[in-house]
């Protein structure tokens, strides 16, 4: 027997498994920015492949050498691996949305910043939620929960067994809905102490019509917005750890839906 075979065979296995984590390492939260360079996503994941190859090589399918076909199987490894970095980021897109609507209520509209992950200008209340959110996200270890939720896709959705025409896409367009729930959660204590603020302020102006309300709007809303943000930081900081933490239990359904 020909030994290239069998090293063939297992070249081909490991190409499978490596796919599908590095189609998660490449879409994860905060590895997938921008700012990270390309070799060290390269290295990552070929390390989280190697040492996630030997537990998930039972569960990877023996199949004869076909380019079409392993093509293929390959891009629905790709395909799995993107849809779990998705369901993590909307979080990310929900803090960075929350971030937005406060940054133009208390009049940050103008003061926009450099996102090294996105590679554009965004709102500096949304990157400084996006700091926040990233912080809590290693703290719990999100990435260690998601390299799990992969290991454990392998036992219920082994390569090539994924069905992309059940209910899989209109679970992902109901956590996208839900993204813009979380987001108003985020920004609803500071939005309505400005919406409060700009009703006191409209009675003044109408008591006082000397008094130039607008130039005053300015300090007064930046001034208690960033004083209900401390306020908040420990419910905001609870709510994404409660997210975060539900996090693993989305990807299990989204696998469950496949």
């Amino acid at each position: 027997m020909n030994p290239t075979f069998p090293a063939l065979a297992t070249f081909q296995l490991f190409l499978i498994c490596a796919t599908r984590t590095a189609a998660l390492v490449g879409s994860m939260p905060v590895f997938s920015g921008a700012q990270t360079p390309m070799r060290f996503k390269a290295a990552l994941a070929l390390v989280f492949s190697l040492v996630v190859f030997p537990v998930v090589e039972p569960f990877l399918p023996k199949m004869p050498f076909e380019p079409w076909s392993l093509a293929l199987l390959l891009a629905r490894e790709v395909t799995l691996g993107v849809m779990v970095g998705f369901v993590a980021r909307l979080i990310f897109t929900a803090v960075e949305f929350g971030g937005t609507i406060i940054g133009y209520q208390m009049g940050f509209a103008a003061a926009n910043v450099f996102d090294p992950q996105n590679q554009r200008q965004v709102s500096l209340m949304s990157q400084f939620q996006n700091v926040f959110a990233i912080l809590i996200f290693m703290a719990l270890n999100g990435h260690f929960l998601l390299l799990q939720a992969m290991v454990e896709s392998y036992r219920l959705l082994p390569p090539g067994s994924e069905d992309f025409s059940g209910r899989a896409i209109p679970y992902l367009l109901e956590l996208t809905g839900r993204m813009f729930v979380l987001g108003v959660k985020f920004s609803a204590p500071i939005l309505a102490v400005l919406l409060l603020s700009g009703l006191i302020l409209g009675v003044m102006a109408r008591v006082f019509p000397q008094l130039n309300v607008f130039m005053l709007s300015y300090p007064v809303n930046i001034g208690l917005a960033f004083l209900v943000m401390g306020l908040t930081l420990n419910m905001v900081a609870g709510l994404l750890s409660r997210e975060f933490t539900n996090l693993g239990g989305q990807v299990m359904e989204l696998f469950n839906q496949l």
